[in-house]
C-alpha cells in the first residue's frame, strides 16, 4: 500500500494538489500544505497519483510502506 510522502521544505503552498485532490489534501489559512490521509482514500488513488506528478516543486512523492524518501 503506498503512503503519501510530503517534503514541507520544498512545499511553496501553490493548492495545485488541493484542486486535484481535494479529499486527500488541502491548505491551512497560512498556506501550509495538510495532507489529510497518510494512505490515499478509496477511489482518490489516481488523484492522489495525478496530484504528486502535478506538483511544481516536487515537494509530494508516493512510496510503499516502510520506505522514506
Amino acid at each position: 500500500m503506498e503512503k503519501i510522502f510530503l517534503d514541507r521544505s520544498r512545499c511553496i503552498g501553490s493548492g495545485m494538489c488541493t484542486s486535484i485532490a481535494p479529499g486527500t489534501f488541502e491548505l491551512d489559512a497560512d498556506q501550509e500544505l495538510i495532507v489529510l490521509h497518510e494512505v490515499p482514500p478509496p477511489g482518490e488513488e489516481e488523484a492522489v497519483r495525478d496530484a504528486v506528478v502535478c506538483c511544481p516543486v516536487e515537494a509530494l512523492r508516493l512510496d510503499d510502506e516502510g520506505t522514506r524518501p
